[in-house]
């Protein structure tokens, strides 16, 4: 089957980008069809699929995407899209084009598909927070620099760019790799390295270990992979993005982390790492109610603010709700040494009391049964010892799911 690359934008606005994209694209021996996502029923001749195929895809039918109300126009299309995308058989790529409105109609769309397949998106606002489109998906987000508005000295090299890259990526596949290894997922911050480091070292002989960034889309990512049925396992050591979404930080999962575990059964082992940080920006940035709390500059663009025994508390409380939800066996380990590499003697975020606190809410509010259970240790989270253990309790809930 001919691998199409889906050309996705507004003809109406659109027009002479999309044909300059398609031409290119069929230069370089690729297949490209040009998607109408306008809501105006006006293709300008260009469109190889037009608005009206798109927007029966709505749940509700195309009546849903083609009414008066602009906002609600491009609301319709948007839902439209997501579900016309995934349905193409012969899909090879996209390449979506857009200002701020083109942006937020064709993301949601890209974000439906697999991990792996080429996504693109040409977007002036590229250069600013792009989490909202990208979330945890694989999308290549490119600065348009000048505004998505006709063709010029710098809109073309731009757009070329995209389509090159695009037929780059359809013409040269990754090859797949063939492993009979489970897929277990690991969280993992700056501070808590060292620890993820030995587990991986402990656990790649018997397992493919696919490691994710605790910034908040990283904590999304992990739980979307796990909630596909890509992963076979968690070891969820780094739940720090908890305190971000609890105190207003840059790093926020938002409130459905640790859903996974009441969606699936997955065997899970998790832990408290760097439960004891909120992450801001630089220093002038931090909300003032904050400006006097024990800070730590971790660079010039990150602020690290130490978490309280209430604030511990508080997260301790709302992680045990979430654990209690658990359909699967879990392990839920206390690193009574320290959190985080800056939670150890000597180091400024240095703070027992917090961390007692912190396993004191756990201990009160997490319901224990065989399948649960909630484990002090007596270790640091980055010492050897405790990754041994995690790494025992991990066989452990893996044997259990298998006799299932």
């Amino acid at each position: 089957m001919t691998r199409i690359a889906y050309l996705l934008g507004t003809c109406d606005t659109k027009a002479a980008e999309m044909r300059y994209l398609r031409d290119l694209l069929h230069v370089a021996g690729v297949s490209a069809q040009i998607v109408d996502v306008g809501t105006r029923s006006d293709n300008q001749g260009i469109a190889d699929i037009f608005a009206e195929e798109v927007a029966s895809y709505h749940p509700q039918g195309a009546a849903a995407v083609f009414v008066n109300d602009r906002g609600q126009a491009v609301a319709g299309m948007a839902e439209a899209l997501r579900h016309w995308l995934p349905s193409r058989q012969d899909l090879g790529g996209v390449l979506g084009i857009g200002g701020s409105g083109g942006t937020a109609l064709i993301a949601p769309a890209l974000r439906e598909l697999g991990i792996g397949v080429p996504k693109l998106l040409v977007s002036t606002i590229a250069s600013g927070n792009v989490a909202p489109y990208v979330g945890p998906s694989d999308i290549a987000m490119l600065y348009s620099v000048t505004d998505v508005a006709g063709l010029n000295r710098i809109s073309r090299q731009v757009l070329g760019n995209a389509a090159h890259a695009l037929a780059g990526m359809l013409q040269h596949q990754v090859p797949s790799v063939v492993t009979d290894k489970q897929a277990i997922g690991l969280s993992m911050f700056g501070v808590t390295t060292s620890c993820v480091n030995q587990l991986c070292a402990a656990l790649e002989d018997d397992y493919d270990c696919l490691v994710f960034h605790a910034t908040g889309t990283g904590g999304r990512s992990l739980e979307k992979l796990a909630d596909s049925g890509m992963i076979a396992g968690l070891l969820d050591v780094t739940t720090t993005e908890i305190c971000d979404y609890f105190m207003g930080g840059l790093f926020s999962a938002g409130a459905t982390r640790l859903d996974v575990i009441a969606h699936t059964t997955l065997p899970y082992v998790g832990s408290v790492g760097a439960l004891d940080m909120v992450n801001f920006g630089a220093p002038e940035t931090l909300p003032p109610a904050y400006r006097t709390r024990l800070l730590y500059e971790h660079n010039p663009q990150i602020t690290l603010m130490r978490t309280t025994p209430e604030e511990n508390t508080r997260m301790g409380l709302w992680i045990g709700e979430k654990l209690n939800r658990s359909r699967g066996p879990l392990r839920f380990l206390l690193p009574e040494g320290g959190v985080s590499a800056l939670d150890a003697p000597g180091q400024p975020f240095y703070n027992p009391e917090a961390n007692a606190a912190l396993f004191a809410a756990l201990e009160a509010s997490v319901e224990q049964t065989p399948q649960r259970r909630l484990i002090r240790s007596p270790h640091h989270i980055n010492d050897p010892a405790f990754a041994a253990q995690l790494v025992e309790h991990l066989h452990e809930v893996m044997a259990i799911n298998s006799r299932s």
